[in-house]
């Protein structure tokens, strides 16, 4: 039908005009809190935009869902404003009759974001997850930059050293100052190497100066050295066992149902089914009197977006508390909504009024 494949072509371009401003804003916001982390020492300099790549792509769920609401909310919007809706009424045409044009654009966003949500949204917590991790666990003489004093991954130790090799495995000019509990240590050496001894690593100082203090007031002792060694602790990636429930695949969380992973997994679901109920209620919503304001009922709707999604992050606490089980959350939030979608949207096709009945109602009482 060629009313049909006009309000498709629209749609497209709404939705396509949507997502690159939604996308701009998420990118912006994301590289911006992601410098911030790298400033902190929380992720690599290097890897900042494959951390921003990776946090984007999990939100692309949601920024899919939002955009295909903004879309069907212009798009019918400005039909009602410019009397394109009059036409298709005066057609014999109901405002359901838009369903089915609405779901054929939109089934393959739907399936994306349901993909997005079950599959993506996982891997890219993982990915973000050993990024940090590898950053954040490297060994103390990786972690320092030539030139910098630099904190130690316990926080107990400050190195400054120039490095030799491209390894990272040797240095010059070392100086570490360490604090444990009552006692702070100086160490100054002109070189230094990581030997591997078993399973440990150890950090070989040569030529250097070692001065010990005590903060209860024993007095201070200087010894000198040719060769000093000292255990560098190892770190170990933490294994999908002890993962976030954010990092862990959709169908652990199925097989391990533990209220935390529960409220997870009943998330991912919900943002497939959200996804779904705001495309009914959009077209609900977009009803616009011609001279009305333009943006009333788009303040509206993305009013309404804001709350269900809060509602669903509430919902998901609520879960993983145990105040309330995961199918029942469900059911009242998602088919709450449709039927309420459902029954507003059969309102405005069947012209229902709500005054005629209570004045009904009323005049039968007496």
């Amino acid at each position: 039908m060629l009313f049909h494949s006009t309000v498709r072509k629209e749609l497209a371009r709404s939705f396509g005009a949507s997502l690159v401003v939604l996308v701009t804003i998420i990118v912006t916001m994301t590289l911006i809190r992601t410098l911030s982390l790298a400033n902190r020492g929380s992720v690599n300099p290097e890897e900042v935009m494959m951390v921003m790549g990776y946090t984007v792509l999990g939100y692309l769920s949601t920024i899919l869902t939002l955009s295909l609401f903004i879309a069907i909310v212009g798009t019918l919007s400005r039909m009602y404003r410019d009397s394109e809706m009059v036409i298709w009424f005066s057609a014999g045409r109901g405002l359901s009759a838009l369903v089915k044009p609405l779901f054929r654009f939109a089934w393959p966003v739907l399936a994306a974001i349901m993909l997005l949500s079950l599959v993506v949204w996982p891997w890219a917590n993982q990915q973000t997850r050993e990024l940090k991790e590898r950053y954040g666990k490297r060994g103390d003489l990786e972690r320092v930059a030539p030139g910098q004093f630099q904190e130690s991954a316990s926080g107990q130790r400050v190195f400054f050293l120039d490095k030799d090799t491209p390894d990272n495995k040797s240095g010059r000019n070392i100086f570490i100052s360490t604090r444990d509990k009552d006692k702070e240590t100086v160490t100054s050496a002109r070189s230094g190497h990581v030997e591997t001894i078993g399973d440990s690593q150890f950090l070989m100082l040569s030529n250097g100066q070692r001065l010990e203090s005590s903060t209860t007031g024993e007095g201070i002792r200087i010894s000198e050295f040719e060769v000093h060694g000292s255990r560098v602790k190892g770190n170990t990636l933490a294994s999908m066992d002890e993962a976030p429930v954010r990092a862990r695949s959709t169908l652990a969380l199925a097989l391990d149902p533990t209220p935390a992973n529960r409220s997870e997994l009943a998330w991912r679901i919900g943002m497939a089914f959200a996804a779904l109920n705001l495309v009914l209620l959009a077209v609900t919503v977009s009803s616009v009197n011609p001279r009305a304001g333009r943006s009333g009922n788009l303040v509206f709707a993305l009013f309404a977006f804001v709350i269900y999604y809060n509602l669903l992050n509430v919902g998901q606490s609520w879960v993983a508390s145990g105040r309330t089980p995961a199918s029942t959350f469900m059911l009242l939030l998602h088919g709450g909504t449709f039927l309420l979608a459902a029954l507003w949207l059969a309102k405005q096709h069947n012209n229902w009024a709500v005054r005629p009945v209570m004045m009904r109602l009323r005049g039968r009482g007496p």
